[in-house]
């Protein structure tokens, strides 16, 4: 009775990633071009001007606090609502699972794990970055601010960057950058940046973000998708080593080792073995030669020499090819004359 061992999830999937073990042609890497170089040192740059403007109290923390005063909650409250729903476009949380479910789905019908890598490549960048510029400055939000006129910097707080803002660039952005064409690269991107420019704003509306604090959550997630290129290397090695781990792991479970890749074949060397009569020397008895061993006939050839069709003694058949009949006499040169028989008178 033969037995198969049921296959789970996890080797389906991998198994319908075995279909195409290299990347497709037709994705492209992206790669730090020169126009990406420049993007990036001047976003870097406005990061670092927002940073500067908020901790000397400049205008733009006093235009906070203008807008704070404002309230625009309170001005327009008929929106209030479709706001509420619309901010969760910039939590982490629905957000990831959102991304990763298309992702993952890209990731099966094209057999890389590339979306899926990168994803979390960008989203461990926005946590590090982002979280460490959070606790690093600690800013308070509208809601908990002190003193008025100040930037309310070093007092503990975790707002500044605006981490909704942030997420919305980079979780929504990501789609953009893993588009493979350029015409669904460029409507992913304004769609990206729509839905950021509106998270962003959603939450000064809320009242839960001072205004800088959007500025540098946009300059922070354009920061990671213009950096990207530069961990390509470093997610296709960890495609890479998962693709290995998977196939030792199959090995181990199977029982049986990958079996090694055949030695290339190499063309036989003919080499001639010098005689006396030639001047050379004959090895002597016993003696270990590296001349390789004369190449065999085909099969379909008899051993031994072989001359050619024009050397060969031409045969004959001797006799009647006919088979021999009993009451038959044999025609020979001396009956062919023989008389016959007349009839009539």
């Amino acid at each position: 009775m033969r037995t198969e061992r049921n296959l789970t999830r996890l080797d389906r999937v991998f198994a319908r990633l075995d279909r195409e073990p290299e990347r497709p042609a037709h994705i492209d890497v992206s790669r730090m071009s020169r126009h990406r170089v420049v993007l990036f040192a001047a976003t870097l740059a406005f990061y670092l001007a927002i940073v500067w403007a908020v901790s000397i109290t400049s205008w733009l923390v006093r235009f906070d606090w203008q807008v704070m005063f404002f309230r625009p909650y309170q001005q327009w409250p008929e929106i209030h609502a479709f706001l509420d729903y619309y901010v969760v476009l910039g939590q982490r949380g629905p957000t990831a699972v959102m991304v990763t479910a298309w992702l993952g789905w890209r990731s099966w019908r094209q057999h890389t794990l590339r979306p899926l890598l990168t994803l979390g490549a960008s989203l461990l960048l926005l946590n590090i970055t982002v979280g460490a510029a959070k606790l690093g400055m600690g800013r308070l939000g509208p809601h908990y601010a002190i003193t008025i006129g100040s930037n309310e910097m070093g007092l503990g707080g975790d707002i500044f960057p605006s981490g909704h803002t942030a997420n919305a660039v980079v979780t929504w952005g990501i789609l953009a950058y893993l588009a493979s064409t350029p015409r669904a690269r460029r409507w992913l991107s304004a769609l990206s940046a729509v839905t950021s420019l509106g998270v962003g704003l959603t939450t000064v509306y809320l009242g839960t973000h001072w205004l800088s604090d959007v500025l540098l959550g946009w300059a922070a997630g354009l920061l990671i998708l213009l950096a990207l290129p530069w961990f390509e290397p470093l997610i296709a090695r960890a495609e890479a080593w998962i693709f290995t781990l998977r196939d030792i792991v199959r090995s181990r479970r199977g029982g049986t080792a990958p079996a090694p890749a055949p030695a290339p074949v190499r063309a036989p060397v003919m080499a001639t073995q010098p005689s006396p009569a030639d001047g050379g020397e004959m090895p002597a008895r016993g003696a270990a030669t590296s001349r390789p061993a004369p190449a065999r006939a085909p099969v379909y050839l008899a051993p031994g020499p072989h001359t050619a069709r024009s050397e060969r003694t031409p045969v004959t058949p001797a006799g009647s090819r006919r088979p021999p009949h009993a009451d038959r006499v044999a025609r020979t040169a001396t009956t062919t004359t023989s008389a016959r028989p007349l009839t009539g008178g």
